[in-house]
């Protein structure tokens, strides 16, 4: 027998929220890896936890995925604005990047006091 719908409401547990972010996104990551290989696509899969933790596959790289993205997005448009675009995206990602791991510093001298 089949499981019933899911009401899909914010869960106001904060333990339960966090078991269920845990496996929902280890089941996306799952299937991103899944179609990337089953199909030969290219997949790159970001997630922010509510922490701001960051989780990303990507089957090519997710940064290579993100210019492709912003090469074709922006490549009708004007060409010199999708390569400063897919600059900015890289910057913004770097600079995420390295928000995430002061955080993370952070979060562990906390801890160990």
């Amino acid at each position: 027998m089949g499981r019933g719908r899911v009401e899909l409401k914010r869960i106001e547990n904060k333990i339960n929220r966090q078991v269920t972010f845990s496996k929902r996104r280890n089941g996306l990551l799952k299937k991103a890896y899944e179609l990337s290989v089953l199909c030969d696509a290219e997949v790159a899969l970001i997630i922010f936890s509510s922490r701001g933790k960051l989780y990303e596959f990507g089957s090519a790289g997710t940064t290579k995925t993100l210019e492709r993205y912003q090469h074709c997005c922006y490549n009708a448009q004007d060409s010199n604005g999708a390569l400063s675009e897919t600059q900015s995206w890289y910057q913004e990602m770097s600079k995420l990047k390295a928000k995430f791991e002061a955080l993370q510093r952070t979060q562990r001298s906390t801890s160990r006091l």
